[in-house]
């Protein structure tokens, strides 16, 4: 069920894996289209049917496909659904087996669960943003990453696949809440156990991976590029050090000691500045010590490992991550440009056995290549 945001991207997940997925979009399109439906990458992979909701064969419609489908995603509020005529207990009457996958910020239950929200309210509620940022400063925002994607489509998926397991191994369907902050408290775990263990400051800024550490951080280099530095375990930081020293530059101070902290920061800052990224990632290209250059994303798409590893690859006239995961015998690609809403109606419902479609067309209840 047409979504923005962790919906479409768990769709786009599991099509790129290889299911067979249908996106039910309203007639009109999305109120809220973040790029032209053509270039939105989320949509890729998938066949758009535009089905009209709010007529009684419209929802007859879905329910024909819910008949036939593994899983069923929607992202709406708590309860909409169900008003629709398409909540759980239907679904799951229609087909037991059926994996309903449920994706909210708040979740289906709680004070919260009937309020409005986005990514950076979630990951704020659930204990996520606050500690992002550096010393002195605000919560820094981690695009939407943290919430949409990672505690949210990620956590889709996983509960979808292992209830389809359930499913096959059972023939017992069920619903998946899976709430963004749920899924970032979960992502939180090892910073909850730092925190709980009290090795980890409530200050952002003053620990080991929030840029406390001078040697956990980023650093600008003369031409305003900048590199990131990530030398936890001495061995990197011993090669850091090393790659120093054959340009000339001196010691550094003793890294173990806290109160040297201030000037080994100023020291790798100096360093950093005496020359271009692209000097520093030369230098470093063929070492242990953990300094990567922070890539622009339009130049992350050549990077050589990236280009290598065909990290991002164009198609359909779309520059694009690849697939992922890779696998040894499962072939992923990307093999369908996204559809405008409607663009593949007939197709789609025609391919998943819903019958009479043509007259679902003429009565308007579904809605075929649609311009916008």
């Amino acid at each position: 069920m047409v979504g923005i945001g962790p919906g479409p991207f768990a769709a786009m997940l599991l099509a790129d894996l290889g299911a067979d997925v249908i996106r039910i979009d309203r007639p009109g399109g999305n109120a809220l289209q973040v790029a032209p439906p053509e270039r939105d990458v989320l949509g890729r992979n998938r066949p758009s049917a535009a089905i009209d909701l709010k007529s009684d064969q419209g929802v007859d419609v879905v329910l024909g496909l819910i008949e036939r489908a593994d899983i069923l995603i929607e992202g709406f509020r708590p309860g909409v659904m169900e008003r629709l005529g398409l909540g759980p207990d239907v679904a799951l009457e229609r087909n037991p087996r059926l994996v309903y996958g449920r994706m909210t910020g708040w979740g289906q239950t709680g004070p919260l669960a009937d309020r409005a929200g986005h990514d950076i309210n979630y990951i704020a509620v659930s204990g996520g943003l606050d500690p992002i940022g550096r010393a002195g400063g605000p919560p820094q925002v981690p695009l939407n990453l943290l919430g949409d994607f990672a505690g949210g489509s990620m956590y889709l998926v996983t509960g979808v696949l292992a209830a389809l397991t359930h499913a096959r191994a059972t023939g017992e369907g069920q619903v998946v809440d899976a709430a963004i902050t749920d899924g970032v408290a979960h992502l939180m775990s090892m910073i909850v156990s730092m925190q709980q263990s009290g090795v980890w400051s409530p200050r952002r800024g003053e620990n080991l991976l929030d840029t406390g550490a001078p040697f956990y951080d980023v650093y600008e280099t003369s031409d305003g590029y900048w590199m990131s530095v990530g030398g936890l375990e001495p061995q990197f930081w011993y090669a850091m050090q090393e790659v120093f020293a054959s340009v000339g530059l001196g010691d550094l101070p003793d890294r173990n000691d806290p109160k040297n902290w201030t000037e080994l920061r100023a020291t790798l800052r100096g360093w950093f500045l005496s020359r271009t990224q692209a000097e520093w990632t030369a230098l470093f290209a063929e070492t242990d010590a953990c300094v990567a250059p922070v890539m622009p994303l339009e130049e992350a798409f050549e990077h050589p490992h990236n280009v290598a590893r065909d990290t991002y690859v164009t198609e359909y006239g779309v520059t694009q991550p690849a697939p992922a995961p890779r696998f040894s015998v499962t072939e992923t690609t990307i093999h369908r440009a996204p559809d405008r809403p409607g663009a593949s109606t007939r197709e789609a419902l025609t391919d998943w056995g819903i019958e009479g479609v043509d007259d679902l067309i003429h009565n308007k209840v579904v809605v075929e290549n649609q311009e916008s």
